[in-house]
């Protein structure tokens, strides 16, 4: 436990011992020279997930975590420098690993999801016709180790393949292994799919139920139909989807990104992958009860 932790009662966003000893490699440390540090990188990232979890503006972090200003000031300067996106591809390729796996994925979900906005002013927002949401949507791509390999802010007007292009070409080169990417009926048209066959030379398929889009079956005359069977009640797990829907539901557990609070896309998009830290630096076997955002994930 840090020095400063010991100083104070721990809260239940702070990183464990054993969390910090895999991020503080990842974390950039102290330049030489100037003041020595008076307060420890740790604390810093405890008062950025502190903000994250409880969903407090920064001006309202407690007296007892380091001045809001000295957090956010920390969080910027990560934010500018690509620290969040480095910190969380190694994290994703770390847990893959301990799961057994290869660092890089071979297959991809994509998705998106959308979230009310503030009246922060800022980037461009916008009306998802299709949630009845005004603010922004995020598009994510994610593989089966539960880590997300691409992220982005956009406003919630973009349609889901236009958004995911954006994504996709941002994407285009780091995932060597890439053969496949799946996604829901949303993305459904052979444009997009010619598309990412064109820009990403990976196959882009639908996943859905068989009974989708079924509004009947051929019988004899006078036959019984099971309608049970053909078109079954109730909740059904979709196989492969169920991966990115996780990752979306895992983002309630932090308030700060259930709703639109930031000025700017970067800022969200980086305190969505700051949001992913805690979870990937956690046991490879452990599964959060909730966490994660609108995002097309890979």
């Amino acid at each position: 436990m840090c020095r400063c932790c010991r100083e104070r009662r721990v809260y239940p966003s702070d990183v464990t011992d054993a969390e910090w000893a895999i991020l503080e490699p990842l974390i950039p440390a102290v330049k030489p020279g100037g003041r020595p540090e008076e307060i420890e990188q740790r604390e810093m990232v405890n008062g950025i997930l502190y903000v994250l979890r409880s969903g407090c503006p920064w001006r309202l972090l407690p007296h007892d975590l380091p001045n809001w200003s000295t957090v956010y000031l920390y969080f910027r300067q990560w934010k500018r420098a690509g620290i969040w996106e480095q910190v969380n591809a190694a994290l994703r390729r770390d847990v893959r690993v301990r799961l057994g796996r290869d660092p890089e994925p071979s297959a991809a979900i994509l998705d998106s999801q959308s979230v009310k906005t503030s009246p922060v002013r800022g980037d461009e927002r916008g009306y998802d016709a299709a949630k009845k949401n005004s603010g922004q949507k995020t598009a994510s791509t994610g593989g089966h180790a539960r880590a997300a390999a691409g992220l982005k802010v956009l406003a919630a007007e973009i349609r889901d393949r236009a958004g995911s292009q954006v994504l996709l070409t941002a994407l285009r080169g780091s995932l060597p292994r890439l053969q496949v990417i799946w996604g829901d009926s949303g993305y459904s048209g052979d444009p997009f799919e010619q598309w990412v066959k064109q820009h990403l030379g990976v196959r882009f398929e639908i996943v859905k139920h068989p009974w989708t889009g079924l509004r009947g079956v051929w019988a004899p005359e006078g036959a019984t139909i099971d309608w049970d069977k053909v078109m079954p009640k109730g909740f059904h797990v979709l196989k492969r989807r169920w991966v990115v829907e996780r990752t979306n539901a895992w983002i309630t557990r932090h308030r700060r990104l259930s709703r639109d609070f930031e000025g700017t896309h970067s800022t969200s998009r980086d305190l969505h992958l700051s949001s992913d830290v805690q979870d990937h630096a956690g046991p490879a076997d452990s599964c959060p009860s909730l966490n994660g955002a609108f995002l097309h994930r890979l």
